[in-house]
């Protein structure tokens, strides 16, 4: 996100800033393995502190039991982290370690002979996971990226703004979930912050309505048979249309930024908006951004994204993803023995303890101490059905179309019926 969306989905660091490169370790070489000097280019989207500074701390305790191995670090924000790995895969040039949210962008990766099948290596710390964390980097039984941290996405809340306009309960159902926006509005309160500009957060409101509207087997089945102008996408738009109607976002929502000084995190952070669509990162990014960096303390709250009234999905099914790193086709061997490295449960707690995320390794648990995340990782543990990011899920063009049109609809430029009709076609061309 990514990305931390990190961002979209990044999960780990958000700002938007430019890429920093930062050569750790031994002597400096071309960037290539060259004889005893082996130089590991790692990408990933911790742009900003602590992660940044967190990441940079163990490769350099990888390499003091590395002689001749050094690294050449690039953070990137999400959205130019895929724009240049994009541009260098392409070009045949993936780094030797980068950040993924698996699903099919990393699948067509692995299909055109970028990243190694890491089934083999894996298998070395496969046990000490948590039982689904391969599932979003494994296809037809190769799997092609180790994760590092999981979760799910859901509304964050100013608990005092609920209250204020006398919304006493999280929304259970759609309807309610309406009828609180309603209340917030009357109240002088904006209900949600949205970063329209990124477009890969409005997805979510689609692809979650699209979930509990027609089930996850829908949204599976739609890419099967490249379709999605059905009714229950097509109501699934509408739903999301009725929202829109309310005119719930904050003002400019349509270029505000994620994780900028007055973007979406920022917004709810500093109490201007009530409530936020966001994944398991959202509480770091916001207390980030905000005045002060003291984000919304004891105020803020979480609570599932709501069932819809007649659906044919469970409310218990869940939407999001975590962040994985892959490995590219030239890396040296080292690089999968750094992946194998950050598994240890003793480096698994630092990233849950300094990101604020759900950690993949099971002896990792004890990190989590936030009583927000401990919700998220229980409401994971009792979810029913898990469905990836759809513009990681599915293949590139469709993703983007999916993050297009959804972004068109917000925007009141586009229907639900042309929403489904323009991602059918970009399946159908794909």
């Amino acid at each position: 996100m990514p990305s931390i969306r990190f961002n979209r989905r990044s999960l780990l660091g958000l700002a938007g800033v430019g890429a920093v490169g930062a050569v750790l370790g031994g002597c400096g070489d071309d960037g290539k393995s060259s004889g005893s000097n082996k130089t590991i280019r790692w990408w990933h989207i911790a742009n900003t502190d602590p992660m940044l500074s967190a990441w940079a701390a163990m490769a350099n305790k990888f390499t003091e039991t590395h002689p001749g191995v050094k690294f050449e670090i690039t953070p990137l924000e999400n959205e130019s982290f895929k724009t240049k790995l994009t541009t260098n895969v392409q070009a045949g040039d993936p780094p030797d370690i980068f950040h993924t949210w698996g699903g099919g962008v990393l699948f067509q990766q692995a299909e055109a002979g970028m990243v190694k099948d890491l089934t083999t290596d894996v298998t070395g710390w496969r046990d000490t996971l948590i039982p689904t964390a391969l599932n979003a980097y494994t296809n037809d039984g190769k799997t092609y990226a180790s994760p590092v941290d999981t979760g799910m996405v859901g509304f964050w809340y100013n608990k005092e703004l609920f209250a204020r306009a006398g919304v006493n309960t999280p929304p259970a159902t759609w309807a309610e979930y309406l009828e609180a926006v309603r209340r917030l509005k009357a109240a002088g309160i904006t209900p949600i912050a949205l970063a329209g500009k990124e477009k890969w957060p409005g997805h979510y409101y689609w692809a979650y309505l699209a979930m509990r509207v027609g089930g996850l087997d829908a949204l599976r089945q739609a890419a099967v048979d490249k379709n999605f102008a059905t009714p229950d996408f097509i109501a699934a738009g509408g739903h999301l249309a009725e929202l829109v109607a309310l005119q719930p976002f904050q003002t400019g929502f349509l270029a505000a930024g994620y994780s900028t000084a007055d973007g979406q995190a920022a917004t709810v952070g500093n109490g201007k908006a009530a409530m936020e669509l966001m994944g398991q990162w959202a509480p770091v990014v916001q207390r980030d951004n905000s005045a002060g960096k003291k984000g919304l303390g004891d105020k803020l709250g979480f609570f599932a994204f709501p069932a819809v009234d007649g659906g044919k999905g469970q409310g218990t099914d869940v939407f999001g993803g975590g962040g994985g790193f892959a490995v590219g086709k030239d890396a040296p061997p080292e690089a999968i023995e750094f992946l194998k490295f950050i598994a240890q449960p003793e480096n698994a707690r630092i990233e849950a303890k300094t990101a604020g995320v759900l950690p993949v390794v099971k002896a990792a648990d004890d990190a989590v101490t936030d009583p927000n995340l401990q919700q998220v990782g229980k409401a994971l543990a009792a979810s029913t059905g898990f469905q990836l990011y759809l513009d990681q899920a599915y293949a590139p063009a469709i993703g983007q179309q999916v993050n297009d049109s959804v972004a068109e609809l917000l925007a009141g430029k586009a229907s639900p019926e042309r929403v489904a009709q323009a991602i059918t076609t970009a399946a159908k061309q794909g």
